[in-house]
């Protein structure tokens, strides 16, 4: 793993809780940054690795799964861009629980417990940002668990597309089956398959080739109910 000042500052420039520091507290980070880079596919960590580093996900996508009791892969959440996992490492010593792999080219960035732990030290403003981004975090636990149940399957489709596509949404290519998205979502691959067909027909999205695609009305599908 090698230090790269670019990649390390565009870890910090993402992450909510490095957002409100001040330059000299940005700065003494930004040395602390590895950068590690990971191919479609590749993976990232697995269950009874031992969590050593908080992990940023810089670009690319990363799918976090366990093995349910049938062993079956289950799908559980997605890191985007300015996500972070591994929060826990920053406290105690501990191992994963879940597998996590590259669904596009990513590239992360990792601050290792010791080297954070020494900052918390000396930057009170950290120590409160990490205990604002953990309630957020519980927080947004709260609300997909509450969308799950509540949002219509044309709204996970579309809050799906619109965290896929990020800054690429001129031509993005589905890192999913559609079989694994209507598992995600807790509908059927047939299903999936028709609510693509009606975001076509409405002007929402066009297909440009096998699970390529372009978002054309980002406002209409942060819309959809």
């Amino acid at each position: 793993m090698a230090h790269n000042g670019e990649h390390a500052e565009q870890c910090i420039k993402l992450v909510p809780i490095f957002q409100t520091l001040s330059d000299a507290e940005r700065a003494e980070i930004a040395p602390l940054v590895q950068h590690r880079h990971f191919a479609v596919g590749e993976s990232l960590f697995a269950a009874g690795d031992d969590v050593e580093s908080l992990m940023i996900v810089a670009h690319g996508q990363v799918k976090i799964t366990q093995i349910a009791a049938n062993g079956k892969e289950q799908l559980l959440y997605l890191l985007n861009p300015g996500d972070f996992d591994g929060e826990a490492a920053l406290f105690t010593a501990s191992t994963r629980q879940n597998f996590g792999t590259a669904l596009a080219a990513t590239d992360v960035c990792m601050i290792r417990r010791q080297d954070f732990q020494k900052q918390l030290k000396v930057s009170p403003q950290l120590a409160l940002n990490i205990l604002n981004a953990f309630g957020q975090r519980l927080a947004n636990v709260a609300e997909q668990s509450t969308q799950a149940t509540t949002a219509s399957i044309e709204e996970r489709l579309a809050n799906y597309l619109l965290e896929t596509a990020g800054d690429t949404a001129d031509d993005f290519k589905l890192p999913m089956k559609k079989k694994d998205i209507a598992s995600y979502l807790g509908t059927t691959p047939e299903t999936i398959s028709r609510k693509f067909r009606d975001f076509a027909d409405d002007g929402l999205i066009e297909k440009l080739a096998v699970n390529r695609f372009r978002i054309l009305d980002a406002d209409g599908l942060a819309l959809v109910e």
